[in-house]
């Protein structure tokens, strides 16, 4: 099989965390900030970082439209904390004014487990990820408090839901790309074979 091209949405957020992993899964990963370069990827990793920002940025570099339009496709994505937001269908705690992607039928309670000084990891095991379980970094993380019936819960942690997979989209509360373990984003870039193949 040819090595998949994966972009990772860079208009904030831990771009380059994520353009190293992906790479050392076995796929060509390059930034994405406009429009047309959704075109020339096979799925796309929404990083971690700020969500009321990245939605405003997303309305100003005109990538909003075209976004939801690359997730109603079809289009292999995952989404890592911010990302995971970002992916919703519906949140909690967030501005009245702020934009999702969507994707996913879920609500997201936006930094459920607490302000940057609680943040913590913890070993998460997550279905169809073989070896023990994942070391899960959570910063200023959300939680899913409810999934709709298409949702596939793929992990817990104390009682809440973290990792969720709807059809091709993927979506984790923590950043697995800041602890040296692959193996969530080698599960995302056989996700974006099967769909591409």
């Amino acid at each position: 099989m040819s090595t998949p091209t994966i972009g990772v949405l860079a208009l904030q957020g831990d771009v380059r965390e994520h353009l190293a992993v992906l790479a050392e899964a076995d796929a060509l990963a390059r930034p994405v900030r406009r429009p047309e370069e959704l075109d020339e990827i096979d799925g796309l990793v929404i990083p971690g970082g700020e969500s009321t920002t990245m939605s405003k940025l997303a309305v100003v570099f005109g990538m909003l439209e075209p976004l939801r339009a690359f997730v109603r496709a079809g289009k292999p994505v995952y989404g890592t904390c911010a990302g995971m937001i970002m992916v919703a269908d519906k949140l909690l705690d967030a501005r009245d004014d702020q934009e999702t992607f969507g994707g996913v039928d879920m609500i997201v309670r936006r930094n459920a487990f607490g302000r940057q000084n609680e943040s913590f990891e913890a070993a998460i095991d997550v279905a169809g990820i073989p070896g023990g379980p994942v070391e899960g970094v959570f910063i200023r993380a959300p939680w899913v408090e409810s999934v709709g019936g298409a949702v596939e819960v793929l992990a817990t942690y104390d009682g809440h839901t973290v990792a969720v997979r709807q059809g091709n989209v993927l979506a984790t509360s923590f950043h697995p790309e800041l602890t040296g373990d692959h193996r969530v984003h080698a599960l995302f870039v056989d996700m974006v074979r099967r769909a591409r193949d």
